[in-house]
């Protein structure tokens, strides 16, 4: 079989032709907000522009497939800070971004805003119970030094505050390690650990509005 015979069987069986094989099926569970030709094109356009990427998609497109499922009944754009598609090994793993959890938070129609910020250690930092909201004066222009915690509150229609969420370090690196190839270098704890600090708190804070 020549080169180019071969280069188009890739092609024709790669992650990419079996993501359009199951075009109906991925864009059945879309959330009536999200178009399915968008979605689409984000879909290829993510397996495209990262190598290793469709490396483990071409190794487990069955991987691919449930990260991108999941993408889409969560009504998130694939390859975006709302959900991430990470190659780790011989798979690809689906990460919800905290642009996502808070997307869905949005959706859900309890509050108009959102507020999650990140605490370093040399931030000012002042909250108890009986405060409406922290008091948080980071020095955006000096070193504020390494993570220490972060908290998130909504904020209703009337203008009123919700619970405030507050972690620390210990709940932070709890959860790091509870998320499979945390370590690697692919993976969002590593690249952008400030996303996925904000992501934690606020995935805590949504978690805690369902409960209520």
């Amino acid at each position: 079989m020549s080169q180019i015979s071969n280069a188009i069987e890739k092609r024709d069986n790669g992650p990419e032709a079996i993501v359009r094989q199951h075009k109906d099926d991925l864009t059945l569970v879309l959330p009536s907000h999200v178009k399915g030709e968008t979605w689409m094109r984000l879909a290829y356009g993510a397996l495209r522009s990262n190598k290793q990427l469709m490396q483990a998609a071409t190794r487990n497109p069955g991987s691919l497939m449930n990260a991108l499922q999941e993408c889409a009944r969560l009504g998130h754009e694939p390859g975006t800070e709302a959900y991430y598609l990470v190659p780790f090994g011989n798979e690809v793993q689906g990460i919800e971004g905290y642009r996502g959890v808070v997307e869905r938070i949005y959706r859900a129609g309890a509050v108009k805003a959102v507020k999650a910020e990140v605490v370093h250690a040399n931030d000012h930092f002042e909250y108890s119970p009986d405060m409406d909201r922290p008091i948080h004066k980071p020095d955006y222009f000096g070193d504020r030094g390494p993570i220490v915690g972060a908290y998130a509150y909504g904020v209703f229609q009337d203008g009123s505050t919700s619970k405030v969420v507050v972690i620390d370090r210990t709940y932070i690196d709890k959860v790091r390690k509870e998320s499979k190839g945390s370590n690697s270098p692919t993976s969002p704890w590593v690249k952008w650990e400030d996303q996925m600090v904000l992501k934690t708190v606020a995935r805590r804070r949504a978690e805690m509005a369902v409960a209520a």
